[in-house]
């Protein structure tokens, strides 16, 4: 039997890097190579009804080895990497011992991952660490989860006097360009809930994420030569910069955290004629986050009053906080909860900063918490895994489908919700 970090070694030297940019599904070619693998390992290992469709999306069973009206459920995690660095060539190494110590990860070009700037490797002395060679990142996001699920899954298989019902397992591309649950069909799954394992350090536990828009704004301009410009000539970029300074200042992600939401910038190009700029908003409240789009409305409008301008915004929703669909559900979650404590887990239960496909799986009828893979600093050269959050996320897997099995199927709905 593998251990997670033996087919987590494999799995990310295998290039999976998704591209927001491709309109198709998965969005590169290269994903494929890892998810035929998993349908072949699965295959092999011997759970049922392996499949993947025309768009790489995977499932498979398995069989329970309890009686009675057992609920079904899944689990799930993406096999895509982030396209914000390089996933091309990863070479992980292992640190082992770890000595509580900065460690260099490429001496050449003085790449060091230091407790100074990320102090949580000190939770991780005397542990091993998989780390990068500080040129790609590591793909513990999410190729971490895929490995303690199959790990899990195969243990299961090999003690079938553990107790658990039926339980599925879903694989997806392309979640971290947002479309990882575009294309999956729940109804297929047949799952009554699942947890995505996508989560960060050990213990973590999530049922909430950000409410989340884009924003795209443009602004119209009137070009005119400068020397004869008083009182025709329109600037677009000003116009735009105009509109932005008067967004609150501190509501920004590098001032923000918990649960206070955000306005942020991450594109602008522009001409005297034409300025674009691109947000995105988010906030865990619902109503606060409708209030960031009606104020952004707002602001467009007075600053092409301001500059007898025109100012276009669209927005567009991406995705809402699963907690709505997880709280009539919520002993879901606390199942996940028990599980934890019971294999020596401090849970860690925040919301997510971000979005996660159990968000948009909730929506589509799949409640879905989130649970922790184990990585750190996901996305980039200084992501490293400890090899004992990998270990203890395999055990929590089993001892959900375990509790799952114990508890009386009429207690799986929240009274209070």
């Amino acid at each position: 039997m593998l251990s997670p970090t033996e087919r987590f070694l494999r799995y990310v030297r295998i290039d999976t890097q998704s591209n927001p940019d491709s309109k198709s599904t998965p969005s590169t070619e290269k994903q494929w190579e890892l998810a035929r693998r998993l349908v072949r390992e699965m295959e092999e290992m011997g759970l049922k009804d392996v499949r993947i469709d025309e768009k790489a999306y995977i499932t498979a069973t398995l069989p329970p080895t309890a009686s009675g009206d057992l609920p079904v459920i899944g689990f799930i995690s993406h096999f895509d990497t982030s396209p914000d660095f390089s996933g091309t060539g990863v070479n992980p190494r292992l640190v082992e011992n770890y000595d509580g110590g900065e460690i260099v990860l490429n001496r050449e070009q003085e790449i060091v991952l230091s407790p100074d700037y990320f102090p949580e490797l000190g939770n991780y002395r005397g542990q091993t660490l998989i780390v990068t060679d500080g040129t790609t990142l590591l793909g513990a996001d999410d190729k971490a989860g895929i490995a303690e699920i199959l790990t899990a899954m195969e243990y299961l298989l090999k003690h079938p006097e553990i107790p658990h019902g039926t339980i599925r397992i879903g694989f997806t591309p392309d979640e971290e360009i947002g479309r990882g649950a575009h294309h999956f069909d729940v109804e297929a799954f047949g799952a009554e809930w699942a947890y995505t394992v996508d989560g960060s350090q050990v213990g973590e536990l999530e049922y909430e994420n950000f409410n989340a828009a884009k924003a795209i704004l443009t602004a119209h301009g009137t070009s005119v030569h400068p020397g004869y410009a008083k009182d025709k000539l329109v600037n677009a970029i000003t116009a735009l910069q105009a509109t932005l300074m008067k967004l609150p200042g501190k509501e920004v992600p590098e001032k923000t955290s918990g649960r206070e939401g955000f306005f942020h910038l991450h594109h602008f190009e522009g001409q005297i004629e034409e300025a674009r700029a691109e947000l995105i908003i988010r906030d865990h409240d619902r109503s606060k986050f409708e209030a960031r789009k009606e104020l952004l409305r707002k602001l467009a409008h007075e600053t092409g009053q301001e500059r007898k301008t025109r100012i276009d915004v669209q927005i567009e929703d991406q995705y809402y906080n699963m907690k709505e669909r997880i709280m009539p559900v919520f002993p879901i979650v606390e199942v996940a909860e028990e599980a934890m404590r019971l294999v020596g887990v401090a849970p860690i239960i925040k919301p997510i900063r971000g979005g996660t496909d159990g968000s948009q799986l909730s929506y589509m009828g799949l409640p879905c918490p989130n649970i922790f893979a184990g990585g750190h600093n996901f996305h980039g050269k200084y992501e490293y895994i400890p090899v004992e959050s990998m270990v203890k996320a395999v055990e929590v897997i089993v001892k959900i489908c375990e509790l799952t099995a114990a508890k009386p199927p009429d207690q799986w709905k929240n009274p209070t919700a």
